[in-house]
């Protein structure tokens, strides 16, 4: 079973080592492993999470999208090697770092099996960007978002004009899920979710009402392309969706899926499984769960 790898990104004092430990401190049970990359010599982020995390190893005078590459598979092999591996690994990246060499370097053949990358979360400080405007414009915090699934806006309570040109940049960016650190309840469910669904038929109200999730069980395999189809139509309305489906066409095979915001990928599952689970996530005002379970039941064979 691979464990699912966090990225945090975010410009220099965006609050990203805050943003982990209230993700930390919720985590509601769950193992994480936290690597934590400072660019200096002294890593002061990984003194701050240690406290909070099940393990932190920090990388330091360097940044793990470039110089500190190989510190950081090493580091990946170390964290697994552990007796009781992590449910989740949580990489913070230094705020000099372009998060595209991070995710590179989590496709590596060596960690292929072990790991992969779940989802990118950019935490921005809009009350620095309501008093710098320009800050839109620079290179590295540009990449910085549009490489994020999730975007975490930081001190949004700073200035009554906090956020207005932000959120209509990342509107215009197609951002999928934006929520606020400062007082909103975080979705927990929605940025550390296992590989491994115990789904229950009906829908659930998360920690914060703003979100709902769905779940859907399907005894025995389901057509491919139907299955495409229904996940196709839903996709527009879901921030998070995974499971673990069976194909008529590819008997004695199962398959992960794994949708988080536009990035959506179908891979073989390392075990047969015969029933179909899954677990769709996004906004209690959009998605309707009579609608997703009428079209995910259009692709059962019963």
């Amino acid at each position: 079973m691979s464990v699912p790898v966090l990225v945090v990104t975010g410009f220099l004092g965006a609050g990203k080592t805050t943003f982990i430990n209230q993700l930390l401190q919720r985590s509601e049970g769950r193992r994480i492993s936290a690597i934590v990359n400072d660019f200096g010599a002294i890593n002061i982020d990984a003194e701050l999470i240690a406290d909070a995390a099940d393990s932190v190893v920090g990388l330091k005078n360097g940044c793990i999208c470039c110089s500190l590459q190989g510190d950081l598979l090493r580091t990946l092999k170390l964290v697994l090697s552990q007796a009781v591996k992590p449910d989740h690994i949580v990489i913070e990246a230094s705020g000099v770092a372009d998060p595209r060499g991070i995710t590179e370097t989590l496709m590596d053949p060596i960690l292929w099996h072990d790991i992969r990358l779940d989802a990118v979360v950019a935490v921005v400080d809009a009350d620095e960007v309501a008093f710098n405007p320009a800050r839109l414009r620079d290179e590295l915090w540009r990449a910085q978002v549009e490489a994020a699934d999730f975007i975490a806006l930081s001190k949004t309570r700073l200035s009554e004009s906090s956020g207005e040109a932000l959120r209509a940049e990342l509107v215009w960016l197609n951002k999928t899920l934006v929520f606020e650190t400062d007082g909103e309840a975080m979705p927990i469910e929605a940025l550390l979710v296992s590989d491994r669904p115990q789904a229950q038929p009906g829908q659930a109200k998360l920690g914060a009402s703003r979100f709902t999730s769905i779940e859907w069980l399907s005894e025995g395999p389901v057509c491919l392309d139907r299955f495409q189809a229904a996940i196709d139509r839903l996709a527009p309305k879901l921030i998070r969706a995974k499971g673990i489906v069976n194909f008529i066409e590819r008997p004695g095979q199962s398959f992960l899926l794994q949708l988080v915001g536009r990035r959506a990928t179908l891979r073989p599952f390392p075990k047969f499984e015969p029933d179909c689970r899954l677990v769709l996530i996004g906004e209690a005002s959009v998605i309707d769960s009579e609608t997703a379970h009428a079209g995910l039941a259009e692709i059962s064979t019963s």
